[in-house]
């Protein structure tokens, strides 16, 4: 037998040599433009934004502008309120109106006002110098003063119209053209052009498949034709100082000069996939016409801090239910006034996370109000024990009488008649408990009534559990189907399953807490059992990369060995923070830091902030904190879960069906993959439900924070 220290180490600091500073990064984030009834329906067709920042939008109905935060009929100018004209332009400022017979600007006092032969143009573009290309299908003309002079006929039918300093192109059947003199020269032939834009002397010209660039003066290719993009049919081109925005028919992207692609579609970034325009605001951020509507991509620095801030903004104020931090249900997709507050089968799970966020941000900052959060919240957690009326049972959660949501036929009454609460507790419930108490503990519980109220909770689960033979017994005296820690269940797995590993740190984690809080002599007498007459230690030890398919296990009807269990990651993560930091001796503590760094190689792919600080705590120089902080960073605002598709992209690599269900080769960032919680499948490419769920930013707040309180982060 081991011997054993009477009372055993807690180290609080990882003592990371030199904290990250949270400086300012650039975060995105979709501002809705609503849109007028009287646009309800209409073809959106081309962005203009005149120099004092009023953004016009051509459409099939007329002229739109954006009023506050709304797009609708520009009714400014009464003599032109209602007309429709083919194309707008801008040019020094002034807006310039092609309709069916003339083409006019409100500018230099009105006074500029072109008649036209009616029906003849339907393009427009001026250059700097002042000239205007017009164009119908097939007829061109130059327009250097108030006379139009029809250029030499051209057979092909004209697309679009370009200008570019004092450039002039055309977009035909047969691919570009450019002025020279008064004729239209073939500057570069290609069927399949659709959109064009310059930089410098190269015309970057959009195709339905890809883009390409070349030199305006030669017609000589100088970057050959980009396909390996998130969508290659190409509607509209932006070229920026720092890289270029490509528009599709499935969303748009921008391409960074140093090679970075962000990709922007789904009802999270647009009203629509289909895009038909970009262009820049003047305060930097980016315009994405649609076919259903206008959106906005605003860029705003912030730092990680303020960024924490809005999510405890948004949770306080939408996503507190009975101190349980709740999913929103959306009746109406995305819309935040049609949300309710439901239970889900894991509120205690998710509740404990939240609570340790707000734990880990009293310990970093001594912020009252984040105190008050953590106790609000195991208020509720308290209530979970006490609710179902079996001492050391927490229900999964509970609603007022009549009103349960999740799963109806796994409910009991309370007592009172009142309330109804959810059975079949799971493991994952019980790992929370422990990962919450643990942290509260830590940081948080400060007077000995304090204590008393985490010891009190605590104990009575553990002791329910060890008095039930390493079960979770329900009220009808069976164990439930996943709280099982007993060594018949536990050592059935063969090591190459990983519920042998996870059950066995599991349960050793919850006693060597229960031991550290309470002293009951009996919780390390059973650790020590398990760890060393049962295998619990072996168990504990095996490498992750012996987990594989290991078929024919199957476990009341389901099949254990099939596939990687990414919410087991979650839960041997959190448990691995307590098993760490309460382990008995400094042997035990370097044993679980192996094994703990076994796991985290394997995860490491997917820089997932919350393993990489977990970890730190055994290797405060070896994590990925560059991988964790780009995760953080790239955590969308927006929390609906939207469809969101990413298997059509040409700039993924594709991998075949595994073990682990790793979808492609790269790693999207967060912001362009299905929202999930640190329990989903990150490599997942396609996912979501239409908008209809909102989650609550708990799972940004728990890294961060504990980030901050590990000090990390500054």
């Amino acid at each position: 037998m081991k011997s054993w220290c009477a009372a055993f180490v807690l180290s609080l600091a990882v003592n990371v040599p030199g904290a990250i500073k949270d400086l300012p990064f650039k975060q995105d984030a979709a501002v809705r433009v609503s849109i007028a009834p009287e646009l309800k329906g209409a073809s959106f067709q081309k962005i203009l934004v005149a120099q004092d920042g009023i953004v016009y939008v051509l459409t099939d109905r007329g002229v739109a502008r954006v009023f506050d935060s709304t797009l609708a009929l520009d009714k400014t100018f009464r003599p032109l309120a209602g007309k429709r004209p083919a194309d707008i332009a801008r040019h020094r400022g002034d807006l310039y109106y092609l309709f069916d017979d003339q083409l006019l600007s409100n500018g230099s006092a009105g006074k500029f006002l072109v008649r036209l032969t009616s029906g003849q143009y339907r393009h427009i573009a001026v250059t700097d110098d002042g000239a205007f290309l017009l164009a119908g299908n097939t007829g061109v003309a130059l327009l250097r003063g108030n006379q139009p002079v029809p250029l030499d006929p051209i057979t092909n039918v004209i697309k679009s119209v370009f200008a570019w300093q004092n450039d002039l192109l055309t977009v035909t059947d047969d691919g570009v053209q450019r002025l020279i003199g008064n004729k239209l020269r073939p500057l570069h032939r290609a069927p399949d052009v659709t959109t064009l834009a310059c930089r410098g002397r190269d015309a970057i010209v959009g195709t339905s498949n890809g883009y390409f660039v070349v030199n305006l003066d030669t017609g000589r290719e100088t970057i050959p034709r980009q396909t390996k993009l998130p969508s290659t049919h190409v509607t509209s081109l932006l070229p920026t100082a720092d890289g270029l925005w490509v528009g599709t028919t499935r969303g748009a992207f921008f391409k960074g000069r140093e090679g970075r692609t962000d990709y922007y579609a789904s009802k999270r970034w647009l009203n629509d996939d289909h895009v038909t325009d970009i262009r820049p605001d003047p305060g930097g951020d980016i315009l994405i016409l649609t076919a259903t509507g206008l959106n906005r991509i605003q860029f705003k620095r912030v730092t990680l801090a303020e960024k924490a801030a809005s999510y405890e903004r948004k949770i306080q104020q939408r996503h507190i239910r009975y101190g349980f931090c709740a999913e929103l249900r959306l009746t109406v997709p995305g819309d935040i006034s049609s949300a309710e507050m439901v239970d889900t089968d894991n509120d205690g799970t998710w509740s404990n996370y939240y609570m340790a966020s707000q734990a880990f941000r009293f310990g970093a900052t001594r912020n009252e109000e984040a105190r008050r959060n953590v106790w609000e919240t195991f208020e509720a957690l308290e209530r979970l024990e006490s609710i179902t009326g079996l001492e050391g049972f927490p229900a999964r959660t509970f609603e007022r009488a009549g009103f349960k949501f999740s799963d109806p036929d796994r409910w009991h009454r309370s007592a009172d008649g009142q309330w109804d609460w959810k059975g079949t507790t799971s493991s994952d419930e019980i790992t929370a408990h422990t990962f919450g108490c643990s942290v509260l503990w830590e940081t948080t519980a400060r007077t000995a009534e304090e204590k008393g109220r985490i010891t009190r909770f605590y104990d009575k689960i553990i002791s329910h559990i060890l008095r039930n033979n390493l079960y979770l017994v329900d009220v009808d005296g069976k164990p439930t189907l996943w709280g099982r820690w007993n060594p018949e269940y536990v050592n059935w797995y063969p090591p190459t399953i990983g519920d042998r590993r996870l059950n066995s740190a599991e349960i050793i984690a919850m006693l060597q807490f229960a031991y550290r809080i309470t002293g009951t002599e009996l919780y390390r007498e059973k650790a020590v059992d398990l760890l060393y007459n049962f295998g619990y230690l072996d168990n504990i030890l095996i490498s992750m990369r012996n987990i594989k398919l290991t078929p024919g296990f199957i476990y009341q009807g389901n099949d254990m060995g099939s596939q990687w269990n990414h919410s087991d990651d979650l839960l041997a993560f959190v448990t691995y923070w307590v098993l760490h930091r309460y382990a008995f001796t400094d042997e035990l503590r370097a044993q679980y830091a192996a094994t703990i760094r076994d796991h985290w190689e394997i995860e490491r792919v997917e820089r997932c902030p919350l393993w990489n600080f977990v970890y730190s705590i055994t290797q405060p120089n070896d994590f990925d904190v560059t991988g964790a902080l780009w995760t953080l960073r790239r955590f969308p605002l927006d929390l609906s879960d939207w469809t969101v598709t990413n298997s059509h992209r040409q700039d993924l690599t594709r991998l075949p069906e595994s073990f682990r269900h790793q979808q492609s080769a790269e790693l999207l960032p967060p912001n362009e993959r299905p929202i999930m919680r640190w329990n989903g499948n990150p490599f997942v490419l396609d996912g979501g439900s239409g908008g209809h769920v909102e989650l609550a930013g708990d799972e940004f707040l728990l890294p961060y924070w504990m980030a901050r309180y590990l000090k990390i982060i500054e």
